[in-house]
């Protein structure tokens, strides 16, 4: 499925039996959400990849989906839809989210769940240079690259990373990305609870 329309990608999603993980029962987690947001762009549909500011504290100069921790009283759309507007200047309302999927525990201390949104409108992005050093439109035909798996002596699980956007891109977003292309572009249910992320991401 590499032409999306938004009703078919909602019910992939809806068919998907998606994994919640309970952020009370992994030690010294927090909740936190991600914006995969399908936009089309010059005929093709994709969606966007930042790239964190090298000055940036924590996970700097990494890719990321827009996204971050919940506010108190979020739940996960509502997050990952402001974190979409703060970061790359994106609106979308409510209704724009047609599903989510598996919650990935992260090393460095969160549980993710992304949130995958539909965007009808072609709003041009507007990076807030704070939070985005560089924004990358990553197409349907890019997106199915196959992953690469590599192992670490700190850990029994492979280390997944998506060779897109002229680089390598790493787990968690990694992980989340393949999982999107998986579900929604190959119709496959496959679960990346199992691919571990580099150590430079632990922190």
């Amino acid at each position: 499925m590499t032409g999306l329309d938004r009703e078919s990608v909602r019910a992939r999603l809806a068919e998907f039996d998606r994994r919640v993980v309970d952020v009370g029962e992994v030690a010294d987690s927090r909740p936190a959400a991600v914006a995969i947001t399908i936009v089309e762009h010059d005929g093709r549909h994709g969606i966007w990849l930042t790239k964190r500011p090298a000055s940036m504290r924590a996970h700097a100069a990494q890719f990321a989906l827009p996204g971050g921790r919940l506010d108190p009283g979020e739940d996960e759309p509502t997050a990952a839809l402001r974190e979409l507007h703060e970061e790359i200047g994106i609106r979308l309302a409510p209704d724009d989210v047609i599903g989510m999927l598996d919650d990935y525990p992260t090393r460095s201390g969160y549980v993710i769940t992304p949130v995958v949104c539909w965007a009808d409108v072609d709003q041009t992005p507007r990076p807030n240079p704070a939070e985005v050093a560089e924004l990358f439109f990553v197409d349907t035909d890019e997106l199915m690259a196959e992953p690469r798996f590599h192992s670490i002596p700190e850990s029994e699980r492979p280390v997944i990373q998506l060779p897109i956007v002229g680089s390598l891109v790493h787990a968690p977003t990694a992980a989340v990305i393949y999982q999107f292309a998986e579900v929604v572009l190959r119709g496959r249910h496959t679960r990346v609870d199992g691919y571990e992320q580099p150590v430079f991401a632990w922190r």
